[in-house]
């Protein structure tokens, strides 16, 4: 049972639902950051610090996109529900990518 002092944010379900989520939708949210790869290609840093900036970026969208999942699949179906659904995604992604593979 979850402890019922905690807010929902501070329990550890939504911390590893959240993350089940980012890694479920990093791929996918990954892949509009060309703008901003973009601009980092016109930036005065140099390679090394411009991947680094653009893994960066792509991790914490994830996480905080995931987290936000978390929190609406959480209060709509229940935390154990949500965390569940994004471990069902990732598994449903996998056998997608190898059944693509040819």
């Amino acid at each position: 049972m979850l402890d019922q002092t905690t807010g929902l944010l501070l329990q550890s379900s939504t911390f590893s639902g959240g993350l089940f989520w980012a890694i479920a939708l990093y791929l996918p949210l990954s892949a509009p950051l060309s703008r901003f790869e973009a601009s980092l290609e016109s930036g005065p840093l140099s390679a090394p610090w411009r991947q680094a900036a653009l893994v960066i970026s792509s991790l914490l969208l994830a996480l905080a996109v995931g987290v936000l999942v978390q929190l609406l699949l959480g209060w709509a179906l229940g935390p154990g529900w949500a965390s569940s659904l994004a471990l069902i995604t990732i598994g449903w992604s996998l056998f997608l990518t190898l059944a693509r593979k040819d």
